[in-house]
């Protein structure tokens, strides 16, 4: 009764506000309409049991009812009801509750495949990959089975036993059995860390779990270890958050011990937390830049925010989503939970990055983003002007530019995966993923894998043409002269693939790149592939390689 008044009381304070002008009276406080509420909601559930002409059915009304509430406070406030405590438990450690083979599957045609196998897991052990058609989980037959049913029968007990039997493209003896063992799965948060480019120490942090800190401790002391290392860059780039401990420990390696990271502010005083730091800094000095992006949020934006406010790293990227609030768990009745937003965060600035204030709606339920001309200015260490509200503006913004008409086709509609797993399957070996090229060869062979006739993708000129001969016409202009000499531009300017493949090649190739090297060396040797082109880590590593261009933007 208590954590629902809780949350109702923030719903009835922000109503509350809006109605200043009118007179309230003492029946209608706000606890006396927690309880009226509870009341005649008690009754119609009574109601509808005893005289509704077909039986309810009390676990989807519920479920719905309780969505409906939560939906007038924030979208971090959630319920879990008993089959669904794994995917927060997946949120605060990484780990799944269920053992399976370790892969992401794929429905295309009716039929499931092997989209990405994860490495280390029992799917890259015994040797699926990419592609592969699903046709027999034990002995069910699965060939024309969607991923859903496929998945159930792959999922199991940590320990157990299974043959999966495959048909694989491209290779004389195509089906294939594999036999495996279940295990636990467990999605690392710092999936890959290594020494770039000869100097830089790079850290890829993808969620914030309950072993991130010592994931990117381990990573740093490799880093201390080796004198090659004179910067580090830390790439939180689509990273949601999650754990704010842990973002106040990797705070720790390069600030002094005891520095206040953040501190979280309730409904009352008393609730108010502060955040230090706990250990001795492994790089108090060394140039650091923080790399991010919309999708950084949370923890990374606690971590990234806070080495700003404290003038210790660059950031570079673009603005962050903005998420100043705090989440904490509680356990219900009948094995249920609530995950329900309790504070918000503030960084050593004294800044609120949160972008939306869900407090405050719109008349049709919307919430609008905070407008950087409402946003208040704040100081860091150094008296760097920041900005709250809106998320984190990043020191250096990178303009990522934008994709092609024909490679967003290209990936959308699997023309480059597939070829990939061709590839894959045909070549039983690429050089290094830092190494591996798109050759000519390559970059050739892959432009005759494509249908002309199934490729579709915007040809603008082509309905540029459309369009100014059908305007013509409407507006009188359309005569033989002006006839002629759009049909003389039609050849000219009519799309031909062969053209824009080899018009959009180096961004096509970009991505290609990464595909193939994911067959061979799984999601690392994609990310390496995207690092050899990564505008954001290019530009870190000259700024942090630049004392004097790096001091002036700290402030120093």
């Amino acid at each position: 009764m208590t954590k629902i008044k809780t949350i109702i009381a923030g719903v009835g304070l922000a109503v509350s506000a809006a109605t200043t002008s009118v007179a309230v009276e003492p029946s209608k406080s706000h606890d006396a309409s927690v309880a009226r509420n509870l009341t005649t909601f008690n009754a119609i559930v009574k109601e509808l049991e005893m005289n509704y002409v077909d039986t309810i059915r009390p676990n989807e009304a519920f479920n719905a009812a309780i969505g409906a509430l939560l939906s007038t406070i924030d979208p971090y406030t959630e319920y879990y009801d008993p089959d669904k405590r794994a995917d927060l438990t997946k949120l605060t450690t990484g780990e799944y509750d269920y053992a399976g083979i370790g892969s992401y599957i794929m429905q295309k045609d009716s039929s499931s495949y092997i989209s990405y196998p994860m490495a280390g897991n029992p799917a890259a052990k015994a040797g699926l990959r990419s592609g592969d058609k699903i046709i027999r989980v034990d002995s069910v037959d699965t060939s024309n089975m969607g991923s859903e049913a496929v998945t159930k029968l792959l999922r199991g007990e940590a320990g157990t036993p299974l043959k999966v039997t495959v048909l694989r493209p491209y290779v004389a003896d195509s089906i294939l059995t594999f036999e495996m063992v279940r295990s636990k799965l467990i999605e690392p948060s710092v999936p890959y860390w290594d020494v770039v480019n000869g100097n830089t120490g790079y850290i890829r942090v993808t969620q914030f779990i309950d072993k991130t800190g010592r994931d990117v401790h381990e990573a740093l002391e490799s880093f201390k270890k080796n004198p090659k290392v004179k910067q580090i860059v830390l790439d939180l780039r689509g990273n949601g958050g999650g754990l704010l401990e842990q973002a106040v420990d990797i705070v720790g390696n390069f600030v002094p011990k005891g520095t206040e990271v953040l501190r979280t502010k309730g409904r009352t005083a008393a609730t108010e937390k502060i955040y230090k730091t706990t250990r001795t800094p492994l790089f108090p000095d060394i140039p650091l830049a923080v790399l991010i992006d919309g999708g950084s949020a949370s923890s990374s934006e606690i971590t990234a925010g806070s080495l700003q406010d404290l003038d210790r790293a660059v950031l570079i990227g673009t603005r962050s989503f903005g998420k100043g609030l705090v989440q904490s768990t509680m356990q219900l009745p009948y094995d249920g939970l609530l995950k329900v937003t309790t504070a918000k965060y503030y960084i050593p600035s004294g800044r609120l990055i949160q972008a939306l204030d869900y407090s405050h709606r719109n008349p049709d339920g919307s919430v609008a983003r905070t407008p950087d001309s409402l946003t208040n200015v704040y100081k860091t260490l150094h008296g760097r002007e920041v900005r709250d509200g809106g998320g984190l503006k990043p020191d250096i913004e990178i303009d990522w530019g934008k994709v092609s008409r024909l490679t967003y086709n290209l990936v959308r509609d699997n023309w480059l995966y597939d070829y990939a797993n061709k590839f894959g399957n045909t070549h039983p070996s690429i050089p290094a993923a830092w190494d591996f090229e798109v050759t000519d060869e390559i970059y050739e062979d892959f432009k005759k894998s494509i249908d002309p006739t199934k490729l579709k993708y915007d040809k603008v000129l082509d309905e540029m043409l459309k369009e100014l001969r059908k305007t013509a016409e409407e507006e009188g202009y359309l005569n033989a002269q002006t006839t002629a000499m759009l049909d003389s531009l039609s050849p000219m300017l009519t799309h031909n693939l062969s053209h824009d493949l080899d018009n959009h090649r180096k961004e096509v190739s970009e991505y290609l790149g990464a595909e193939i090297a994911q067959r061979y060396y799984f999601d690392q040797g994609k990310m390496i592939q995207d690092l050899k082109y990564d505008p954001a880590l290019k530009k870190a590593e000259e700024i942090l390689s630049n004392p004097t261009e790096l001091n002036k933007i700290l402030g120093k």
